[in-house]
């Protein structure tokens, strides 16, 4: 797992809300259930930014919409 986190770049749980345009409820509901992965750093989480743009592209190309 550590080799595949070496050279991502990271994203706060508010940014990923913000990107995502939901709520950040939702965004932590997504790492707990196993949907989105994450890194615990003390108290906070990360999100590699890949993920969310996976994410994000999946909803896009799921619903119809273009960028």
């Amino acid at each position: 797992m550590a080799e595949s986190f070496a050279n991502a770049k990271f994203m706060t749980v508010t940014e990923v809300a913000e990107m995502m345009r939901v709520s950040r409820m939702t965004v932590y509901r997504m790492i707990h259930a196993g949907d989105l992965p994450a890194v615990r750093f003390g108290r906070s989480y990360r999100v590699p930014q890949e993920a969310v743009q996976a994410i994000v592209s999946d909803t896009d190309s799921a619903t119809g919409t273009e960028e």
